[in-house]
């Protein structure tokens, strides 16, 4: 028997299973990405405990500060399926490079920003950044590694960028109450240089040659996206709702014309891709409500100090990091009943946080409801990136992470929608408890669904084949 032939520059791979060692441009590209993924998350939770401090320095608004947030949620979701795409016609690597050296030098502008409306400009360009980053990123490296160990090398990635999860809200309380608000950003400058040296290393990809970029669909998809976001900020305002309609049927009218669409349609009958991506967005939604949500309770109802809770917080963190490499090691074929399982275990344990009423229950539960919420987040890029042709895979995680992006306040809306009606005194997670209970019971139909229509189609051949 020939051994097999071992792919050029990325390492071995075998017909038993996925690739045991991976070659140098591969480990470049997975260093790169991992890095790359790392300083964005660091960036999102590290800032979230300095908000305050920035408030007081920079004398800002309550309706204001926000937007320090916002303004980079905003431009990183409404700008990534064009990154994606922009990857895949003129190359991820080079693309990468580009969106980590923007976030580089907009983290400069962000330290240095002497007024609020200048922090939020360069907090925008930082968003513009994140979007490339983090689509091309995971295309980059799912082109750069044999299908086989692929979705492996992308959970491993994802488990690296996780530890900003556990560290980053205490580093950034930390650095906000012992340095200065301005260090969460200077801290993230040579970690995103670090990743474009990374970067420069590993191989170039890129889709076979074609036309340019679809311009009319990346202007009205940006808009779409951008439209849904500021409705999210505040769902009273119905006018940004019809704007993203009307912009969305332009959106699938230009898509049906262009010779080289920027989303291509098909992508949206792709029963996997969509189930891991709606699925995917539930889940990170309810991610960053247990993220908000747990420390709260422990500081109002526990009487806990900031950094306290965020030292608590350190186990439920942890298990929230270990879900990438948990996800890569999940076949394409599982991934959907994988995810099922995973968001019916976490309303479950997110029910139970709900009902806690100290410390010793709060935290097991928090635990419980983050590993597999950990592994569906990861599930949502690994499993859609499985399901895709690789030529087009920038423009499918584009997709998958700006509506993973864009619902990313969701959660948060909601849990503070059930505290007020309710009265209470700490935010809710019954709802997002319920919609994650609700969108693995549908998962569970399409499953079952797409498993019996292959056997109806065997049947009615063999019924033709009689009457023939």
């Amino acid at each position: 028997m020939p051994k097999p032939e071992p792919h050029p520059r990325l390492g071995t791979h075998t017909r038993h299973g996925p690739c045991t060692r991976l070659g140098p441009q591969a480990r470049w590209a997975l260093a790169a990405v991992a890095t790359g993924a790392f300083c964005v998350q660091l960036d999102s939770f590290a800032l979230a405990p300095a908000l305050p401090a920035v408030r007081d320095a920079l004398h800002g608004s309550a309706t204001a500060t926000p937007w320090v947030v916002s303004g980079y949620l905003l431009a990183a979701g409404s700008l990534m399926p064009v990154a994606g795409r922009l990857g895949d016609l003129y190359g991820r690597r080079r693309m990468l490079i580009l969106g980590l050296s923007l976030f580089a030098v907009t983290a400069v502008l962000c330290a240095l920003a002497p007024s609020l409306p200048l922090l939020v400009a360069a907090r925008v360009g930082q968003g513009a950044g994140c979007a490339l980053i983090m689509p091309v990123g995971l295309a980059l490296l799912t082109n750069a590694c044999p299908p086989g160990c692929a979705r492996r090398v992308t959970g491993r990635a994802l488990g690296l960028a996780g530890l900003a999860t556990v560290c980053g809200p205490l580093l950034g309380g930390m650095l906000a109450q012992s340095v200065s608000w301005r260090a969460v950003f200077w801290l993230t400058v040579p970690l995103a240089l670090a990743a474009a040296l990374c970067a420069r290393r590993a191989a170039e990809s890129r889709a076979p040659a074609g036309p340019s970029l679809d311009a009319a669909g990346a202007v009205t998809a940006t808009g779409v996206l951008a439209c849904l976001a500021r409705w999210l900020e505040d769902t009273a305002a119905w006018g940004w709702v019809a704007g993203a309609a009307l912009l969305g049927a332009l959106f699938v009218r230009a898509e049906r014309r262009s010779p080289a669409p920027l989303v291509d349609l098909a992508l949206f009958r792709n029963r996997p891709y969509v189930a891991l991506t709606v699925a995917g967005a539930v889940a990170n939604s309810a991610i960053v409500t247990l993220l908000y949500v747990v420390p709260v309770m422990l500081q109002r109802t526990q009487g806990w100090s900031g950094p306290a809770a965020g030292v608590a917080f350190l186990a439920p963190a942890a298990a929230l990091a270990a879900g990438g490499p948990t996800a890569g090691r999940v076949r394409p074929a599982a991934a959907v009943p994988v995810m099922a399982l995973c968001l019916a275990a976490a309303a479950v344990a997110l029910g139970a946080c709900e009902h806690a009423t100290d410390t010793s229950a709060l935290l097991p539960a928090a635990t419980g409801a983050a590993a597999p919420l950990g592994v569906a987040g990861g599930l949502a890029l690994t499993g859609t990136q499985a399901v895709v042709r690789r030529e087009r895979a920038g423009e499918a995680s584009g997709v998958t992470k700006a509506v993973m992006t864009a619902t990313a306040g969701v959660g948060l809306a909601l849990a503070g929608t059930a505290t007020t009606r309710s009265g209470g005194g700490r935010p809710s997670l019954a709802l997002p408890a319920a919609a994650c209970l609700v969108t693995a019971a549908a998962l569970v139909l399409v499953r079952g669904r797409g498993r019996r229509q292959p056997e109806r189609r065997r049947r009615g051949r063999r019924r033709r084949g009689r009457r023939g």
